[in-house]
């Protein structure tokens, strides 16, 4: 009896970690979200698949729990990490309030959204970062705001998550401005690595929010980022300690 809750990434299959891969395989049940499902089709052959449409997440937690419980080895698949706004926090969760540890259980972690939006993006997570969900359906408003003030004050990378809400990203990307200025420099990345992938660098003056959607990861410089030849570059700091050639 095992569950692993398997991060396998943004979509496409070569981002995929051997480590999920091979979770997904010694699997006899697959749990995940419909869509996740069909980005893992090629690796379900001969398994039970508990397929649910979104907002569902308490119901897979559930359904893999029980079915561990009766002795199956269990896959939950979430694309990207599993830790970072997946199911990873929701089916252990759920197992503390079953006070039942199975004998077999594991978060194989995935490339987050933020590191594949980065990658496109050139090197925009140089620095320290902050990771905020901007889905208002588990955490109330006035928490994501507050916690958007905290990492402009900062100066932190900011790497948006699930921005369904346009007017709370808007909300959202005024008040980083009001600490950096609506030069510094964002990027927008659709789909990053999956078909119909979109990406476009910009800056905070600038941004298309009604372009805009929850498959959309947004990443807002720090006041040293920069644009070059199309390329977000976030200094580490060699800069203030050597001379560059």
């Amino acid at each position: 009896m095992s569950i692993r809750v398997v991060g396998f990434g943004p979509g496409g299959a070569a981002l995929r970690t051997p480590a999920a891969v091979e979770a997904i395989r010694e699997s006899d049940v697959v749990v995940g979200y419909e869509t996740y499902v069909a980005m893992v089709e090629d690796l379900l052959g001969g398994k039970e698949v508990v397929s649910a449409k979104m907002r569902q997440e308490v119901y897979r937690a559930r359904v893999a729990v029980e079915m561990a419980r009766e002795g199956k080895r269990v896959a939950v698949i979430s694309d990207g990490d599993p830790e970072i706004f997946g199911m990873a926090p929701l089916v252990l969760e759920m197992l503390s309030r079953y006070g039942w540890r199975p004998s077999g259980l594991e978060v194989v972690p995935g490339v987050t959204a933020a590191l594949a939006a980065g990658a496109r993006l050139g090197a925009p997570l140089g620095s320290d970062v902050a990771f905020i969900n901007l889905s208002p359906l588990l955490t109330p408003r006035e928490v994501i705001l507050r916690r958007v003030e905290a990492a402009a004050a900062a100066d932190y990378v900011i790497a948006f998550y699930n921005p369904i809400d346009r007017g709370l990203l808007r909300e959202a990307l005024a008040a980083v401005a009001r600490w950096r200025g609506g030069q510094t420099p964002v990027g927008v990345v659709k789909d990053a690595y999956r078909r119909g992938e979109r990406v476009y660098v910009t800056t905070l003056d600038s941004v298309d929010v009604d372009a805009v959607d929850m498959r959309t990861t947004v990443i807002v410089g720090n006041s040293e980022s920069y644009i070059w030849e199309g390329y977000i570059i976030t200094p580490r700091g060699y800069h203030r300690k050597y001379a560059y050639p």
